[in-house]
């Protein structure tokens, strides 16, 4: 993939992500308005990140970690990369199933896990019931993230950036049908998780058959190079295994706060915007394309991936960042703040977006720095680098929550996502010309970081005169158009003046993707 076509890739995840992102809010804005931080969405919430956590930890994050690089060599080298991959669809399914079916019997005890603060009162029996409802969700997404794997290193990004979207339409109609049909809204809602699991399964099934890629059920096999996958992947499992460690802590300690689970989920909402559209799409395109380049040798094309990858996240963090930092309050106001969530509400988790926007360069730069190791198949030091990373987070989070409540999670995650970025960019430092950075990249950091601080002056300038009427009727939502318009031309105006980066650049990745 050429440099550009490398831009183009990440443009393209990102603007699906972006579209899925968009919808996400206007899902979390339906569920605040109906059931606000009450028992209801704090059960919900736990029982759908069940499921997803563990999806990270077998499919986006070990099996494909290590799936990706394997699948995306075979291709190169001319092997045969389609029954490589109908063996590891197998193996992963079989595994999924009776992980699932044990999930039904052992469910009082993954919500204890997860939220043992819940155990007082009705929440824990509402979150067991979501949550067996919910859960064989995760046997469909992680089949669906094999196939996206597949199709991410045959370059076609649209199918599998396409999928979440589906989620998040079917969560928005879902909760719309249940009141205007009276049904649970919290039951609705549960049911509709592994119906949105199906529809994304088959529509990247139905783009990876078109693509070539037919991966049909049959009898899973334990062939060498399955074994080869799960030596690889089992590190990578562990690593995965202490990056969900470091969530559950960050649960249990809100737990014990009422509301808590709610407010950081709502600002974990925002944040993972930009996080989703450029981290995610960035670590989606980087691996295959890394993995590719150093199967042909192509140091001095790895090295150019990896830092025009490194220059457009922090373009499109740093900023962000920033602005999560510096006007909290009014993004919370305007998006949520309706129905159940009311003013202390929104208090309450804009202190949590501040507190996780210090933290987004670094968990974006772990995007693009993890494929450095992936690539290379080395999934060992990353766990030992989640390592480190959990004992900064636990320390944080527990060890600040008697003085400082709930915001010591968010604390401690932002922290801990700082100590594995560190980590990560001292381990690459041996890894020859591709994980250097050029002198472009040095060049432009620094103009980055000024542009950002430039726009976030004007934009809390700005806050300070618009703030009559950002908490005003339906005004705020003209005024935080405004505000972020204002943010935008700011940051990319600046920008562009002091040689940040080039608009012609992202015009042109825009018309040949």
């Amino acid at each position: 993939m050429k440099p550009i076509g490398l831009v183009s890739g990440f443009l393209t995840v990102g603007l699906w992500t972006m579209l899925s992102r968009v919808l996400g809010f206007v899902r979390d804005i339906l569920i605040a308005a109906y059931l606000g931080t009450g028992p209801v969405a704090e059960a919900f919430l736990i029982a759908f990140s069940l499921p997803n956590m563990f999806r990270r930890f077998f499919a986006e994050g070990a099996f494909n970690m290590a799936f990706v690089p394997l699948f995306s060599k075979k291709l190169e080298g001319g092997e045969d990369a389609l029954d490589f991959a109908r063996d590891a669809f197998a193996g992963l399914a079989s595994l999924l199933i009776g992980f699932t079916l044990l999930a039904q019997v052992f469910m009082p005890w993954l919500v204890l896990a997860m939220a043992s603060g819940f155990l007082a009162d009705e929440r824990f029996g509402l979150a067991v019931d979501f949550g067996r409802i919910a859960f064989p969700y995760i046997l469909f997404i992680s089949l669906a993230a094999l196939l996206s794997g597949v199709l991410n290193a045959t370059g076609r990004f649209v199918a599998a950036a396409a999928a979440p979207v589906l989620l998040n339409l079917l969560f928005v109609a879902a909760i719309l049908l249940a009141d205007a049909a009276g049904w649970p809204i919290g039951t609705s809602l549960s049911w509709t998780v592994p119906l949105a699991g199906i529809a994304q399964l088959a529509l990247v099934w139905t783009a990876a058959a078109r693509a070539g890629f037919r991966l049909t059920p049959r009898w899973p096999r334990l062939t060498p190079e399955l074994r080869r996958l799960a030596y690889i992947a089992a590190p990578a499992a562990l690593a995965g295994g202490v990056v969900q460690v470091n969530l559950l802590v960050g649960r249990q300690v809100a737990s014990f706060f009422e509301g808590a689970i709610a407010w950081l989920n709502y600002a974990d909402r925002l944040y993972q915007l930009p996080l989703g559209v450029v981290g995610i799409a960035v670590g989606v395109v980087l691996l295959p394309d890394l993995s590719r380049r150093l199967r042909a040798g192509d140091e001095a094309g790895g090295q150019d991936a990896f830092n025009r990858a490194g220059e457009l996240s922090l373009a499109l963090t740093v900023p962000s960042a920033v602005a999560l930092m510096v006007v909290p309050g009014p993004l919370i106001g305007v998006l949520f703040q309706r129905g159940a969530f009311d003013a202390a509400d929104t208090v309450a988790t804009a202190a949590a977006v501040a507190v996780y926007g210090l933290g987004l360069p670094a968990f974006v730069m772990q995007k693009v720095l993890q494929p450095l190791f992936f690539a290379r198949e080395d999934t060992r030091r990353p766990f030992y680098y989640a390592l480190g990373s959990l004992v900064v987070n636990a320390t944080v989070a527990i060890g600040l929550a008697p003085f400082i409540g709930y915001i010591a999670a968010a604390l401690g995650t932002t922290l801990a996502g700082w100590a594995m970025m560190f980590l990560l960019w001292r381990g690459s430092r041996g890894m020859g010309a591709a994980a250097r950075t050029d002198a472009r990249f040095r060049r432009r950091l620094w103009r980055i970081v000024l542009a950002s601080a430039a726009m976030g002056a004007i934009v809390f300038a700005a806050a300070g005169l618009l703030a009559p009427w950002l908490t005003g009727g339906t005004v705020r939502y003209l005024a935080l158009l405004l505000l972020v318009v204002l943010g935008m031309v700011s940051y990319f105006g600046i920008g562009h003046l002091i040689g940040a980066f080039r608009l012609s650049e992202y015009r042109r990745a825009i018309r040949r993707g």
